[in-house]
């Protein structure tokens, strides 16, 4: 089935932790976001980096993803250049190399909603161009 939207790291380890602050915005908005959303290997790579060695949080993120909820967008080594301009245009509020996968994918796949806590990045990205992103969820409550 064919990706409706992209999901960052900070999400779903929000999704994946109760305590967190984003957990309960996260959780409502996921019953409602179609699915399945579409990932990179940079974003698993920073999830498992950051779940660390707590097993019971590995065996959560293996769940997630074999869950169906998130499908894995191949990045090409043909499409890299294209990661390195991204980076290359946000100087002004340096991009990482998993938001760059993530906005390279959204034009490659014209999908322009994106499940992250990272507002403020993804409010100034742009994919295919100048098309402003959907972001869900909203602010948790302070």
């Amino acid at each position: 089935m064919r990706p409706r939207g992209l999901i960052d790291t900070g999400a779903i380890l929000a999704l994946l932790d109760r305590d967190d602050r984003w957990h309960q915005p996260c959780e409502q908005a996921f019953r409602s976001v179609p699915l399945p959303l579409a990932t990179t290997s940079a974003v698993l790579c920073e999830l498992f980096h950051l779940v660390g060695d707590d097993d019971r949080a590995v065996d959560a993120a293996w769940t997630f993803i074999h869950s169906g909820a998130v499908r894995l967008e191949i990045i090409g080594h043909d499409e890299l250049p294209a990661l390195q301009a991204l980076m290359r245009k946000h100087v002004d509020r340096p991009m990482d190399f998993a938001d760059a996968s993530l906005v390279h994918i959204a034009g490659r796949e014209s999908l322009g909603l994106v499940f992250t806590i990272d507002r403020a990045d993804f409010e100034t990205y742009r994919w295919a161009g100048r098309r402003r992103f959907r972001i869900v969820p909203d602010s948790p409550a302070r």
